[in-house]
């Protein structure tokens, strides 16, 4: 009975049997890489596979309540209950078979980017990078600043970091299925440190997320003769020289006319390699968009310009109020989540995006 009515769940736990033999065999579980892939893949089919084992155990505990139920009365209110509960079972079975974002449980990279505001705009950039940098801490993850250009006030003209999960994770707890939301332009309310009348000054800044590539993606392949690659002296806040020797690469990829600039690491090898993964993570976003606007499935959108008018949060500093403008969250612990907490405003774009992949399905 379960199979015929969920055959693609049949075939997710054949899927996912499958794959735990594999990964027992001894030549795939001592190769990093195919572990890690088949482990996102194996965590993917958790999602599917758990429910539909409550689903098929909650059948049979239903038949033999019924046969049971002829010799003891007791067992057909039992019955009753199961048959209740075999429907909420069913339920959940269909909600964990919607088709996820199969890049949910990749890691991410994050670019802000100062906007309209001049010096007040890269302060609150750089507000924007502290609250993420402790969301991240307080999910357990990991971050790294691959390239930074602060202000002399302290504010960051434009950062990007790789936020990373450790160890393999669900698709529902990876890092991109929560801060993929994040992408757009953010405005700030508040008055600026540099505004001696005391009057509030709206700025923005921009998000850009992508989820990361694995050094290994077969899905996206660069030809080294698509590079072009220039070597150049990092450099710190306001332009002065940080070190002496030519370690900073600017990589172009000339096909597409992407840029992925790094400097932080300490040696031009390492900036090749880091800005090799990020170029590959471009690749492999601007890929799936085009999958995705192929399917009439776009993601939310991300920054287009950092004009104001295309706002998806805003943060008022004199109310205390945070408000996203795609699911109208609104809330007056704005510092709190400047903090790092949240969590709650990321829900509610969570079950928006929910909701919508559901009424898709029906």
């Amino acid at each position: 009975m379960a199979d015929e009515q969920f055959p693609a769940a049949q075939t997710a736990l054949e899927e996912y049997r499958n794959i735990e033999q594999r990964m027992a065999q001894p030549d795939v579980a001592s190769d990093p890489n195919a572990m890690r892939k088949l482990g996102r893949r194996h965590a993917e089919l958790a999602g599917i596979v758990g429910p539909y084992q409550r689903y098929r155990s909650m059948i049979d505990d239903l038949e033999a309540a019924r046969e049971m139920a002829a010799e003891d009365p007791d067992f057909a209110e039992e019955a009753k209950r199961l048959e209740t509960q075999l429907d909420d079972a069913a339920e959940a079975l269909r909600t964990a078979l919607i088709p996820r974002d199969p890049d949910d449980a990749r890691d991410m990279i994050m670019e802000i980017k100062a906007g309209t505001g001049g010096e007040e705009a890269a302060l609150f950039a750089g507000d924007l990078l502290r609250m993420y940098t402790r969301y991240a801490e307080k999910r357990g993850w990991s971050v790294t600043i691959q390239s930074e250009n602060s202000t002399e006030l302290g504010g960051v003209k434009d950062v990007q970091l790789a936020i990373r999960a450790k160890g393999t994770v669900a698709p529902e707890d990876g890092v991109w299925a929560s801060l993929k939301y994040e992408g757009g332009v953010h405005r700030v309310q508040r008055i600026p440190v540099t505004e001696s009348q005391g009057r509030i000054q709206t700025s923005a800044a921009g998000v850009i997320v992508f989820p990361e590539a694995d050094e290994d993606d077969d899905e996206i392949e660069i030809d080294p003769k698509d590079l072009k690659i220039d070597i150049f002296m990092s450099s710190g806040p306001g332009g002065q020289s940080v070190n002496t020797t030519y370690s900073a690469v600017r990589m172009t990829h000339i096909p597409t006319g992407i840029v992925v600039s790094m400097q932080d690491e300490k040696s031009q090898i390492q900036n090749r390699a880091a800005a090799l993964r990020v170029l590959k993570s471009r690749l492999l976003a601007m890929k799936h968009e085009q999958e995705a606007a192929e399917a009439a499935d776009m993601r939310h959108s991300q920054v287009r310009s950092l004009d104001r008018s295309e706002r998806i949060r805003t943060y008022n500093f004199p109310e205390n109020r945070i408000v996203d403008h795609r699911t109208n969250y609104k809330a007056y612990n704005l510092d709190a989540v400047l903090d790092g907490d949240l969590q709650a405003v990321i829900d509610s774009d969570v079950q928006a995006d929910e909701a919508d992949r559901l009424a898709r399905q029906q």
